[in-house]
């Protein structure tokens, strides 16, 4: 064992210490979209200021924060990309 890399882990030329694999069995049957909740986009239209909000509202407001975010995440993807980063 090489000085200081201690007993597991990933050393340099180590092979890694490997634990138990598991497998995520969650049920994903509602889109990601649907995780903007009704009091998150309540939270929000409070910081700008409006009082009271129309049920009508929420599903449009998660399809625009979805287009917004889109746009972001795009231009993040570029950045990336541009200056050959993985992660």
């Amino acid at each position: 064992m090489a000085a200081g890399q201690g007993k597991g882990g990933k050393g340099v030329g180590g092979k890694g210490k490997v634990g138990t694999k598991r497998i995520n069995q969650r049920k994903t049957a509602k889109a990601s979209i649907e995780g903007i909740t009704k009091p998150a986009i309540r939270r929000l239209a409070r910081r700008g200021g409006v009082k009271r909000i129309s049920s009508f509202v929420y599903d449009d407001t998660r399809q625009v924060l979805k287009g917004f975010l889109e746009g972001i995440v795009r231009d993040a993807v570029t950045y990336t990309e541009h200056a050959r980063r993985k992660t």
